[in-house]
């Protein structure tokens, strides 16, 4: 087969996949499980295959128009670079282990084959994102994902946390979807086409009449789709949905189409000096804001949400100062990472029977219980921290050597004021992310007191793919310097400057969490709290929607009063409140734009009933008195209707003769 054929096949066997799991799961149950990983498996095989043929040379294209549409031409197109390939390899190689845990996290789920089925459909349209080579194509795949998020994060139906969030998930990133699709059409408007090979070619001919515009417009997108500030605010809240999900979701697809779209189109962004100026300013507030939003949460799951935020801010920054391949290289590796931590977050979980990393510091024994979560979610921590050697300290140095050649002029794509304000926040995000790692990491395995009852051993399906992603964890950084020809040909090798400036703040952010936790762990002992725990024999998933179900109430009891086993409290001090909220964000919009709209609902709701109904009404009122009248008055006296027809007449003569006098006296 040649490489488009196979590269076809990669985004239409999980498509396949997703509806054999429909239809086999009423008539054939037995099927789902093989029919939900095999179609993966495949396509992450031939996806590995695909990235050798391609070896990071020079880009593949195919394409075969769809239908006339009389203007700008829709393709059904394949655009095959070195980030496409390896972007497509981490997505089938997540979802394959993701499909893989989720048959037993989700074992006695009801549900299971529609959930399979949205995840499949999910790495399908992701995929689609990943090799378009038109952006009309590219955004049925776009769109696709934000339908399918909907479901899987509101998986948990019967929970008020899970409905409000998949329905938060689904407004706020069709709020960025609507200026995004303006965007890619005044694209197309200025360049004639909707292929992407062509509408770089005309960008590099200058042939962009409002490059600002469109890549203001198409930032609105990604800032939804990536949870970038304003629009992040989706992403901790879809933590109601299954563990599995948010690990897809973080890793490999949704958040991450964003970040690749910006890299595909990064020259339509770099002809605005302007625009890459926003995307630094956006980027940066991403970066520290969410930093301290995960040093103050009390959930574990959305301490890692919050925690991608961050890293999809450095990606952002590597944007912002115009290397693509540094971005696509950290996307990469924290996909890794991030899957591990996630899917390792789901067996701890199951564990202690609980999501709160305050009942997890009083309660024992955790490390030596689940030692293959343990082990492996030491290691995506450590990659996350950025601590040498593993994958996330070469991809976010990649991302630093970009920020400081910008800010000291050595690259001119970006304005220097990008390369400065990523350069600072990038380091200030370090020490950040180094402190809630740290402090993550001793709150669930380093919990002193009694242990929590034992849920019994997890599955192997489970424990296994936490191994399978350690090995790019641990290795893929080391590659860096082999894999150029797929990073726009350039290695992206540490300086000594920015390495030795970011492991220094990362080790001061780490030392520093340690001695605040060393402080407060006399006191944990002191202030009693509260476990909710499953029952020992519950099932994965059920144990993490009954710790859901009773978030808030273990919430309540966390956030209402101090807690002195939390280091976070300590280091934050005053900025804790604030930062566990999410600084108010979701209060602000709630003031500015929910309450408004509901407020006119409210007015509309009024007139329509008090106004518009009561004319309605009226006017049927008066029909059926009307009509009662004249029902009344078919007596079916045939004297009556003489008599009346007399009087009528009689009356209308009278009027006449009256009406005759008036008017010749006049």
């Amino acid at each position: 087969m040649t490489t488009t054929t196979l590269a076809a096949l990669v985004p239409l066997l999980p498509f396949i996949g997703a509806l054999a799991v429909l239809a086999a799961g009423r008539t054939a149950p037995g099927f789902v499980r093989p029919l939900a990983i095999l179609p993966t498996l495949t396509a992450a095989v031939l996806a590995v295959l695909v990235a050798v043929r391609q070896g990071g040379g020079r880009a593949v294209d195919a394409a075969t128009q769809l239908t006339p549409t009389g203007s700008v031409p829709i393709d059904l197109a394949l655009h095959l670079d070195g980030f496409a390939v390896l972007v497509a390899v981490l997505v089938t190689v997540v979802a394959t282990c993701v499909q893989l845990y989720s048959t037993a996290y989700l074992r006695d789920d009801a549900r299971y084959p529609s959930y399979a089925a949205l995840v499949s459909l999910f790495t399908s349209a992701m995929l689609l994102v990943v090799y378009s080579g038109d952006l009309m194509v590219l955004l049925v795949g776009w769109e696709v994902m934000g339908i399918c998020s909907y479901f899987l994060v509101g998986h948990y139906w019967e929970t008020p946390e899970a409905r409000a969030a998949s329905l938060k998930a689904f407004l706020v990133t069709k709020l960025g979807d609507v200026p995004f699709l303006i965007g890619l059409f005044a694209l197309a408007a200025d360049t004639g086409s909707f292929r992407i090979t062509k509408v770089l070619a005309a960008v590099g001919n200058g042939g962009l009449d409002h490059p600002t515009l469109i890549a203001l417009l198409l930032l609105a997108g990604v800032a939804g789709k990536s949870a970038q500030f304003p629009l992040h605010t989706w992403l901790p809240d879809a933590m109601a949905g299954p563990t599995p999900v948010s690990a897809l979701i973080h890793a490999a697809t949704m958040v991450a189409a964003g970040i690749y779209v910006v890299a595909r189109l990064l020259p339509v962004f770099a002809a605005s000096g302007a625009a890459l100026v926003v995307l630094a300013a956006m980027a940066a507030v991403t970066m520290v804001g969410s930093g301290l939003a995960a040093l103050a949460q009390d959930d574990i799951k959305r301490v890692l949400a919050y925690s991608t935020i961050g890293q999809l801010g450095y990606m952002s920054g590597a944007l912002a100062v115009g290397d693509r391949g540094a971005a696509v290289f950290h996307l990469i590796s924290h996909g890794a990472f991030k899957a591990v931590l996630f899917l390792a977050a789901g067996v701890v979980i199951h564990a202690a029977g609980t999501n709160s990393l305050a009942v997890m510091a009083r309660t024992g024994g955790l490390a030596r219980r689940v030692p293959d979560a343990y082990w492996t979610m030491t290691v995506a921590l450590l990659a996350l921290a950025a601590v040498p050697p593993f994958a996330g300290f070469f991809s976010k140095e990649a991302v630093l050597v970009a920020a400081e050649h910008t800010a000291l002029g050595d690259r001119t794509v970006a304005p220097a004021a990008a390369g400065w304000t990523i350069l600072v926040a990038g380091l200030l995000a370090a020490v950040l992310t180094a402190a809630y790692a740290v402090r993550l990491w001793l709150l669930a395995f380093r919990g002193r007191g009694a242990e929590a009852p034992d849920h019994g051993r997890q599955p192997l399906a489970m424990t296994s793919v936490l191994w399978i992603l350690t090995v790019p964890t641990i290795g893929f950084g080391l590659t860096a310097g082999l894999l150029g020809d797929w990073f726009d040909g350039h290695a992206l090798t540490p300086s000594l400057t920015t390495a030795v400036l970011s492991t220094g703040v990362t080790l001061v952010g780490g030392l520093v969490t340690y001695g605040a936790w060393r402080h407060t762990t006399a006191l944990a002992a002191r202030t009693p709290i509260g476990a909710v725990t499953a029952h020992p024999g519950a099932e994965p998933a059920l144990v993490e929607a009954e710790a859901m179900r009773s978030h808030t109430a273990v919430y309540g009891t966390i956030a209402g009063a101090p807690d002195p086993a939390d280091p976070g409290r300590l280091l934050l001090g005053p900025l804790h409140r604030h930062a566990a909220t999410g600084f108010h964000l979701d209060a602000l919009y709630s003031a500015l734009f929910v309450r408004p709209v509901q407020g006119a609902a409210r007015i509309v709701r009024f007139l329509d009933r008090a106004v518009v109904d009561t004319y309605v009404n009226g006017t049927g009122a008066v029909t059926r008195l009307l009509g009662t009248a004249v029902r009344r008055a078919q007596t079916g006296n045939v004297q009556t209707y003489v008599s009346a027809l007399l009087a009528g007449s009689l009356v209308l003569a009278i009027a006449a003769v009256v009406f005759a006098n008036v008017n010749a006296g006049s």
